[in-house]
């Protein structure tokens, strides 16, 4: 069960009488839409200098839950209704107690467990969509324009664990949009803001991976190889396989996530290059190559590099 009150959207005091009660949902959640009279201040608020009343703030509190103050408020889930007019589910078809509306023209009706089932698959899918307006959220299941859920809050319906990732996918989604990237190195995944002609990009505040902004692997001297020819650099000599027993000769994925995190690649060759104790000075042992470089800055070794982190 929920409450709500109002209160002077001026001062916020909660001795406010309303001219008029609230008739929809519009008028509790949208902004000067009911005004009245201000009684918690000794000189009344007014709107403006002619003198207008100000209008009402309204607010929500959980009645099962143990208040947090004044400023602890509850989101209103205002789409969620209970279904008096017996109107079946559009996914299931049964007709539910409690269902959610869509904020579409022709009110398409969802029972809950057929709306979680919906987020469910496009959270899997990474299928909610950016708004502007309302943040990273869904429209109509039935693909009605203007049918955007308004209030995220609605998307806790899920598990603890799907709302979780529904915010970390919201939050690299964000930084997608606002031109950043994302470590690419397993288990990390860190959001990071960089300026637009920035090639050689340091996980901060994360794994402290560094990387090619443009291929995604590790930071290297030259251009980027196209997709799948790192493997062809490391070994370019004549090999012939035979195509049956290469499908039986495929290692455990594990093995290549281990061999990500536990190496970095030589900045000049990209041969995977595993660093098991002593400084910072590297040598790539890959004949041909001998490239002297830096396990911290993974560029050229240089006297830099010598005074800040020989040793770590």
């Amino acid at each position: 069960m929920a409450s709500f009150a109002c209160a002077c959207s001026l001062c916020k005091g909660g001795a406010f009488t309303v001219h008029r009660d609230p008739e929809c949902w519009d008028d509790v959640l949208k902004s000067r839409r009911i005004p009245g009279h201000c009684e918690s201040l000794e000189v009344a608020c007014v709107d403006n200098e002619a003198g207008d009343p100000p209008f009402a703030e309204f607010f929500f509190k959980c009645a099962e839950h143990v208040s947090g103050g004044e400023k602890d408020f509850a989101a209103p889930l205002n789409l969620i209704k209970n279904n008096i007019k017996d109107v079946p589910c559009l996914a299931c078809t049964d007709v539910s107690e409690t269902v959610l509306v869509f904020p579409c023209a022709s009110q398409h009706v969802t029972c809950i467990e057929c709306f979680r089932h919906y987020c469910r698959s496009r959270l899997g899918e990474r299928q909610f969509m950016p708004h502007p307006d309302f943040g990273y959220t869904l429209p109509c299941p039935a693909g009605c324009e203007h049918s955007f859920i308004e209030e995220i809050h609605h998307f806790k319906l899920l598990t603890r664990d799907e709302y979780d990732r529904y915010q970390r996918f919201a939050t690299e989604e964000y930084v997608l949009q606002a031109g950043g990237v994302l470590c690419p190195q397993p288990g990390c995944g860190m959001g990071l803001l960089v300026e637009p002609d920035c090639r050689k990009v340091t996980c901060q505040n994360g794994c402290g991976y560094v990387f090619c902004r443009s291929c995604l692997q590790g930071y290297h001297i030259g251009e980027c190889l196209p997709e799948g020819a790192e493997a062809s650099a490391q070994n370019s000599c004549e090999y012939t396989v035979d195509p049956n027993r290469a499908a039986e000769a495929r290692w455990e994925e594990a093995s290549n996530v281990t061999i990500k995190v536990s190496t970095k690649p030589c900045p000049k060759c990209r041969t995977p290059t595993e660093r098991d104790g002593g400084c910072m000075h590297m040598v790539c042992t890959r004949a041909g190559c001998g490239f002297e470089w830096c396990w911290v800055c993974q560029t050229e070794w240089t006297r830099d590099c010598m005074g800040a982190h020989w040793f770590g």
